[in-house]
C-alpha cells in the first residue's frame, strides 16, 4: 500500500509546499513559472473551504505518508447548460519522471466521473512539454489539437496542446 498513490485534502501542513510549487522557479520547472504571485492566496482559499469547492478543488499526492504534490479541477462551460473539468498537477521535482503524474491524473479523472455528472475532463499543456503529453496519453487521454498562442510565459506567447477524456472512455467499475 505504501507505493500507490492515493489523494487526501490539503491539510494546513501543506500550504507550503503548494505554495513551493507554484511560486518557486527551482520547484514549479520550466513550464511552469509564471512568475511570482500573492504568497498568501493559497492560505485565504484554504481558510475559505479547505480548497474544496464545487466549481474547483486541490487534492494531495500521497505515496503512505509522503507529499508528492498536488492535482487541481476547475469548471469550465461548454454551454449554456454544460460544463466540463479542466485539471492540472503539480509534482515535486524529485517525484517527476517515475509514472506518479500518469498514475495521479488517472486517478483524478476515475475520482471526478464517479463524484461529479461531468462528461468530460480535459486538460491542457506546453506544446514542447513532451513528458506531460506522455503522462496524459498514458492516463487515457486524447490528444485533441494545438491551441495556437495560448499560454504567455517568459516573456513570450506558447502554443498549447489540448488532451481530454470522455466518462464512455473510463471504466468505473
Amino acid at each position: 500500500m505504501d507505493n500507490e498513490l492515493e489523494f487526501r485534502p490539503v491539510r494546513w501542513s501543506d500550504l507550503s509546499m503548494v505554495y513551493q510549487l507554484t511560486n518557486d522557479p527551482a520547484a514549479t520547472g520550466d513550464f511552469e513559472w509564471y512568475g511570482w504571485h500573492d504568497p498568501h492566496s493559497w492560505r485565504r482559499q484554504w481558510e475559505e473551504n479547505g480548497l474544496l469547492g464545487d466549481d474547483a478543488g486541490t487534492l494531495m499526492v500521497v505515496r503512505g505518508d509522503e507529499p508528492l504534490g498536488f492535482v487541481q479541477w476547475h469548471k469550465r462551460r461548454m454551454g449554456r447548460v454544460s460544463f466540463c473539468w479542466n485539471i492540472g498537477i503539480a509534482l515535486l521535482p524529485q517525484a517527476r519522471g517515475q509514472g506518479h503524474g500518469t498514475r495521479a491524473q488517472r486517478l483524478l479523472v476515475r475520482y471526478l466521473f464517479s463524484h461529479t455528472q461531468a462528461n468530460r475532463i480535459e486538460a491542457g499543456t506546453e506544446i514542447n512539454n513532451l513528458a506531460e503529453q506522455r503522462a496524459l496519453e498514458k492516463a487515457g487521454f486524447t490528444r485533441e489539437g494545438i491551441i495556437r498562442g495560448a499560454g504567455f510565459q517568459g516573456g513570450r506567447w506558447h502554443d498549447g496542446v489540448v488532451y481530454s477524456v470522455l466518462r464512455s472512455e473510463v471504466d468505473l467499475s
